[in-house]
């Protein structure tokens, strides 16, 4: 529900066009729908809480009135809108840096009990792949953030059982870390949670193919689905359980074969 999105940032403003993306990704095989009114986007800008609400509050309505068994996922980790996205019929909440840039967030999610996905970013949306990214291990680093985040939420009251987690590939990385992530990401398995990827047509996978097969042109994210499925079946393969993706029915049609083959 933004404009600024790097892929379909634009598309779905309209409550009415978001409604019927939702019906096409249920019907096409989605077990979450995911909704967020502010791009994290590198580079993107902040938005306020209540543009986000705005944003966001009218189409989870929507959504929930016409499926009212869907899970539906608030893409936010501002307290304000995930308060209003849990009354207006939210169902789970997916939190960019878990509790770190609003700390009040905790006390909303103790009032409703409901599976909250924490991801990973090194620095903001704004700066995070501007400035020179280092890590001393990577994978331990971020493993080090999970452990906080859990632990801050349990001090507060809410159950380790609530969360799942994502290494937040993209968001604070480069190339090379994104894929030392990916094949390391059985490491994560030692923490006892579900584990989530979101690589779907994100732009380090645009740089690869660029490199490689040496193109003139960085490819568009819609040109990325294949790339996308690669890193899809490694990370499912090394442990991943919830995949984030924006094609829905070619992503499902591939995870039945990979899971027969398992």
């Amino acid at each position: 529900m933004t404009p600024d999105s790097f892929s379909d940032g634009g598309l779905f403003l309209q409550p009415k066009k978001a409604v019927a993306r939702a019906q096409q990704m249920i019907e096409e095989g989605a077990d979450i729908v995911d909704i967020g009114g502010e791009s994290t986007r590198p580079g993107s800008k902040l938005v306020s809480d209540d543009e986000e609400i705005k944003r966001v509050i009218p189409v989870i309505n929507k959504i929930r009135n016409k499926f009212p068994n869907i899970i539906i996922s608030v893409d936010s980790y501002k307290s304000e809108v995930v308060k209003e996205a849990l009354l207006e019929g939210a169902s789970m909440v997916n939190s960019l840096g878990g509790f770190s840039f609003d700390p009040n967030l905790v006390s909303v999610l103790k009032k409703s009990y409901v599976p909250v996905l924490i991801y990973h970013i090194k620095g903001k949306p704004q700066n995070m792949q501007k400035v020179k990214i280092i890590y001393k291990d990577i994978v331990g680093d971020i493993k080090c953030f999970f452990k906080k985040q859990i632990s801050l939420g349990i001090s507060q009251g809410l159950k380790r059982e609530q969360f799942a987690i994502d290494p937040g590939i993209g968001f604070g990385k480069t190339v090379e870390q994104n894929l030392e992530i990916l094949k390391r990401l059985s490491e994560f398995k030692s923490l006892g949670l579900p584990i989530a990827i979101g690589v779907s047509r994100k732009s380090h996978l645009g740089s690869i193919l660029q490199n490689e097969l040496k193109l003139a042109i960085l490819p568009l994210p819609m040109e990325r689905l294949e790339a996308s499925l690669a890193e899809t079946a490694v990370a499912v393969l090394n442990g991943a359980r919830i995949v984030r993706t924006h094609d829905i029915l070619q992503t499902k049609k591939f995870l039945v074969v990979l899971d027969k083959l398992k």
